[in-house]
This record gives structure tokens, sequence and C-alpha cells, in this order.
């Protein structure tokens, strides 16, 4: 079963309006994200809504776009295995996992990307 929440959540965030998503998120709204440029260089994003809008200000918008390779939904959870793109080339491989609430917010998010390696090739 596919990761339909996922899948928008990045759409949104390629989009020329990715701060659309602060409207997705909970209340209790907590999140970490580990950005790899590879060789040991690591970010770790974490924290709630006021974590997320600064995220999304340093973003660069417009210059990735994220892929989906394979996804799943088990009950209120969803998990997406995905490839960051610039300009047609790859960038980084990276997973989600995100917990909803009932009404289709999100809960819980945690993402890894890495440049390291490449789950697009099989």
């Amino acid at each position: 079963m596919p990761a339909p929440f996922l899948s928008s959540w990045f759409a949104i965030l390629d989009s020329d309006t990715p701060d659309r998503i602060l409207d997705l998120l909970a209340d209790d709204f907590r999140f970490a994200i580990v950005f790899s440029e590879g060789e040991g260089d690591a970010q770790d994003f974490c924290g709630g809504r006021p974590e997320m809008e600064g995220y999304l200000a340093q973003r660069e918008r417009g210059a990735l776009a994220h892929s989906e390779i394979a996804s799943s939904t088990v009950e209120s959870d969803e998990l997406y295995l995905g490839q960051v793109r610039r300009a047609g080339g790859f960038e980084a491989s990276f997973v989600a996992a995100a917990r909803l609430t009932e009404d289709g917010h999100i809960r819980r998010l945690l993402i890894s990307r890495s440049p390291s390696v490449d789950f697009g090739n099989r």
C-alpha cells in the first residue's frame, strides 16, 4: 500500500510554496531530519513547529526533486524510501517515517538522507 500523506508532503516540499506543509502539522508535532552531505558531514534538524519553520526557511527552493522508490502504510504510520535529485542527477537517497493523527495531520516525522548510498539502481 502506498504512502499518500508522505507522497503529498514531498510534492509540496518541492513546490514553489513549501510552507504549505505547516498546515499539515498536528498540535503535538515533533520531527528529526538527519541531513548528510557525505563523509561524516551531517546536520540534525529537530524540534516542533518553530524548528520546522526554521528548517523550511533555510532550504533551497525549487532546486531539488524528491521521487519515490518504495512506500507503505500500516495503520497510522507511513514509510517512504526515496531519492533526491538536482537538475535530474542523483543527490541522495532518503528514508522517511511518519505517524499521522486520525484527522490526517502529521504527529511524528523522522527523515534520514545520505549521498553515500543510492537505492535508485537495482
